[in-house]
């Protein structure tokens, strides 16, 4: 094995190391080919991404966003123009997402405004007076991203898409349910049940052994390696994580010498690079009988602190025409694969930025967040939620020095048990996914069809 695999496959190796998995291979999937396929896609933007620019009002709260950042703010007129109103306000795009304004204007995608992790429902003046819970340590990207992605502390450290295909049906329920195709995997991890590695690039070759080519004597060696058995338990424990990843890896060749060239402009970028490989093999996992799929795609550099604006590679701007080009590709190729009603795709972030402007021509860590949901099971052409007051030290401003810091109106809780439902999760198994749901009257959004 040479020493790039061996890296690949030491970044994905404690993702099934620590829960005992058995092999991928040792049946097929148990239930034939049809349409009920759904797949979640969560496409995750590292760094904290600016949602106060990404989706901007456009009638009298334009001049308050405006007055609180401006040199950050973007000129109204060059904003991708979105059609009608939600909530009492008119909205444009940041104009590098406008790939994206047609999903919207069509119905196919909505955004969801001042999300973030909550405790419970909790107003700014709550947060300054310390009056209600708050999720622990605010601010800090590595413990935000675990918070969004659903971690309950360090006794329980799955994520709420992972407990809830735990708990779907047994019918509902196949091999390499939680993908992840990155070495973070918070999110997609079970209590009980392994995460899977999709490699963005060429899982096919571990060194000399061609998986597509399981009698080579390479592949063969490769294979009795991963059945060794150890009394030693530190060496039965390597020897299992060897197994499941070459099962694994054998699982996800086969289905991509099953699969097709993907429609739509996909770019060369690291995204798009995800993204076509993502659509080129989820109508092959659908074919085969897969019932229900989450996948994880980690992206970017977002943590703009400086220099947010302009041409530069590590701008927002930059980033988000990317992602704009990348999503927009990712649609037309799931609905010319026949997957317009399989497949959700969410964006999500650590967390918002600060409605005031830094120093550096950039912006700050703060708490809710603007996020967009897009395919045919959205209910588009809306902003979910309720925009908050855009002025700095407002009634929505959580930050006592009042750097713009907006309490979330939102739970992820609440986007979350929305999609896991629409997967199959029952309502009655929200309080073992979603605990803190429990502090919640309103446990779903409004964010797709019935």
């Amino acid at each position: 094995m040479d020493r790039r695999h061996f890296l690949r496959f030491a970044g994905a190796a404690p993702v099934v190391s620590m829960l005992g998995a058995s092999s991928l291979l040792e049946s097929a999937p148990a239930h034939a080919a049809g349409d009920d396929y759904r797949a979640l896609v969560v496409v995750f933007l590292s760094g904290g991404n600016d949602g106060l620019n990404s989706l901007v009002p456009t009638d009298g709260a334009y001049n308050d966003y405006a007055g609180a950042r401006p040199e950050l703010a973007i000129t109204k007129s060059v904003l991708a123009t979105l059609s009608g109103a939600s909530g009492g306000h008119t909205y444009g795009m940041h104009p590098a997402l406008a790939p994206l304004a047609p999903l919207y204007n069509s119905g196919r995608l909505a955004w969801i405004a001042n999300v973030g992790p909550l405790v419970a429902p909790a107003t700014a003046r709550q947060v300054i007076e310390r009056s209600v819970p708050v999720p622990s340590f605010l601010l800090s990207h590595s413990d935000q991203i675990m918070w969004q992605q659903g971690w309950l502390g360090d006794s329980d450290a799955s994520g709420w898409a992972g407990r809830a295909l735990e708990l779907l049906p047994t019918a509902l329920r196949n091999q390499a349910n939680a993908v992840t195709m990155n070495t973070d995997r918070t999110l997609v991890l079970g209590r009980n049940s392994p995460v899977s590695f999709l490699s963005p690039g060429e899982s096919r070759y571990w060194g000399q052994a061609d998986l597509a080519q399981p009698q080579a004597p390479a592949a063969q060696a490769l294979n009795r390696m991963a059945r060794w058995q150890f009394s030693n338990r530190y060496q039965a424990e390597y020897a299992s994580t060897l197994g499941r990843s070459v099962s694994e890896s054998t699982l996800f060749t086969q289905i991509a010498l099953a699969a097709r060239e993907p429609a739509g402009n996909f770019g060369g970028d690291d995204l798009s690079r995800a993204l076509r490989k993502l659509s080129s093999l989820m109508p092959v996992f659908k074919q085969r009988g897969f019932k229900r799929q989450v996948f994880l795609v980690q992206w970017g550099g977002f943590d703009t602190h400086a220099i947010q604006r302009g041409t530069g590679p590590t701008s927002q701007d930059a980033q988000l025409a990317i992602l704009g080009r990348a999503m927009q590709a990712f649609d037309q190729a799931n609905i010319a694969a026949g997957l317009d009603q399989n497949v959700v795709s969410l964006t999500m972030s650590d967390f918002g930025r600060t409605l005031r402007q830094a120093s550096g021509g950039g912006s700050d860590h703060a708490w809710g967040n603007h996020w967009f949901a897009m395919g045919g099971p959205v209910r588009g052409c809306q902003v979910v939620g309720t925009l908050p007051s855009l002025t700095l030290g407002g009634p929505d401003d959580a930050d006592p020095n009042g750097g713009g810091r907006f309490v979330p109106t939102i739970s992820t809780d609440q986007v979350g048990a929305t999609l896991m439902q629409w997967l199959g999760l029952p309502a009655s198994d929200f309080h073992n996914v979603f605990p803190n749901l429990a502090n919640f009257s309103q446990k779903t959004i409004n964010l797709l069809h019935a």
